[in-house]
């Protein structure tokens, strides 16, 4: 049950991240693909800051923020690159 919760965080996390940096979500695949390396990064990036975040809420919060970043990180990177 835990990698259907995960699955669900990736795409809610993907969707909402993609709602915040550019108005729109990017299709239920790309919204999981965002949203689990965005929990990853996010998880990462939390523990170097020495924040925990626990439960469901959580994990979508973690997920919802790195998710975020990456999304950042690859704006920059594709407008560096002169798209």
């Amino acid at each position: 049950m835990s990698f259907i919760w995960f699955i669900i965080i990736g795409i809610v996390a993907g969707f909402v991240a993609g709602k915040l940096m550019r108005g729109g979500g990017f299709g239920i695949i790309v919204n999981l693909i965002v949203g689990v390396i965005g929990g990853v990064l996010g998880g990462w990036l939390f523990s170097l800051l020495g924040i925990s975040a626990g439960g469901i809420i959580g994990s979508l919060i973690t997920s919802v923020v790195g998710a975020v970043v990456l999304l950042w990180i690859v704006g920059l990177l594709s407008r560096s690159s002169g798209h």
